[in-house]
């Protein structure tokens, strides 16, 4: 049963296409330190596990999911909630170990996404052996009837082979490649519940895989929530809510259309609140400088440029960069090892050479140095 999707690259999806690789392109070459990285990575998550069991009807806040993510536990009467979101960060965590073993989308691993999902535990979880339906929940009318579930496992199959054909041989783009099989698990609707949610975590998947992880900082899931309308009516195609009278064939050019506007928002989105995080890294390095400047004598401060210069120095070297005599500035050298602001590094006493302490040293390391005001 092969997948053979029916879709147009309008002139609105080469635009977002084009977005999406001038933004990933520019996060890529941010000086992004690995403290800003983990931050963003972290709220990315916790963004993400909220707005894709929010979506799902999880009636949890941001903040008390935030609250489950630090291990505090108790929320009467939505106990079904907390489990969600527990549940949805241990198949997050699972993907990330998935992708660093490297392994490749397939049968197993939506298997065990979709058992982490919905159970809690990893497991290969059966797909549906039943007929199941969408309704809306409102009205409670069919908007949508999935494929038997005697043709689910073929689709499957077909869905995953054609992915990593795809990966392999790239033929289309990644982000076409991921809103495609996101599309396709939807319609196919493997499981009696938990599909939605399991069919975001395959895309992210993908995505990662083929190097749209941008470091896990980023998030579809809050664009698909803030837009919840346009995700259902861009997955909503064909004449018919019976999967064999039309949708197979159905052209699903919307869903594309939706999918690569939402990677080129979420991309813009992470790229500026890196450029944030940046700055206000910046200013608190560069006011963390200036603090730790302030507890050095004049003469020491006088030394740090010496060391800027050279890793290593002699106290004869020390001695004219200060402008005092050597057994002055051995004397200083000893009370300076005493403080933890200097060490030894070459021990003989002909070539006897000094190097900062790790601490100083760090400080010293600062490119934005000189520009830190150290004045009383």
């Amino acid at each position: 049963m092969e997948f053979i999707p029916n879709f147009q690259i309008t002139p609105f999806i080469a635009t977002k296409l084009l977005e999406i690789e001038r933004h990933k392109e520019a996060i890529a070459i941010l000086p992004i330190t690995a403290n800003v990285i983990a931050s963003l990575r972290e709220t990315a998550r916790l963004i993400t596990t909220h707005y894709s069991t929010q979506i799902e009807g999880n009636s949890l806040t941001e903040d008390e999911v935030k609250q489950i993510a630090q291990g505090k536990s108790g929320f009467p009467g939505r106990e079904r909630d907390e489990n969600e979101v527990k549940n949805y960060f241990s198949a997050l965590e699972f993907v990330e170990e998935q992708l660093k073993q490297e392994v490749i989308l397939s049968e197993k691993l939506v298997q065990n996404i979709h058992s982490l999902v919905f159970y809690g535990v990893k497991k290969q979880s059966q797909y549906r052996d039943g007929q199941n339906v969408i309704k809306d929940g409102k009205t409670k009318v069919i908007v949508y009837l999935p494929p038997e579930a005697v043709d689910v496992a073929p689709m499957m199959k077909a869905l995953l082979q054609w992915a990593n054909d795809q990966i392999k041989y790239e033929e289309l783009p990644v982000p076409i490649i991921a809103a495609l099989v996101h599309y396709q698990f939807a319609t196919i609707h493997p499981y009696n519940d938990g599909n939605g949610r399991t069919a975001r975590l395959v895309t992210t998947f993908i995505l990662h895989k083929t190097g749209y992880g941008m470091k896990g900082i980023y998030s579809l899931e809050e664009y698909y929530a803030k837009n919840l309308n346009g995700y259902y009516d861009a997955l909503t195609v064909g004449n018919s809510h019976n999967y064999y009278f039309g949708r197979a064939e159905a052209d699903i050019t919307s869903f594309i259309e939706y999918f690569t506007q939402g990677m080129a928002i979420a991309f813009q989105s992470v790229r500026e609140k890196a450029l944030g995080f940046n700055e206000n890294e910046k200013t608190s390095g560069q006011i963390y400088q200036a603090d730790r400047l302030r507890e050095l004598r004049p003469q020491q401060r006088q030394v740090l440029s010496l060391f800027q210069m050279r890793k290593e120095v002699s106290l004869r070297e020390i001695a004219e960069h200060i402008g005092i005599n050597t057994r002055s500035t051995n004397n200083l050298l000893q009370k300076w090892m005493e403080q933890g602001f200097v060490k030894i590094e070459n021990n003989s006493k002909k070539a006897r050479t000094y190097v900062l302490d790790q601490q100083w040293e760090q400080v010293v390391l600062d490119k934005d140095i000189d520009n830190v005001s150290i004045e009383e």
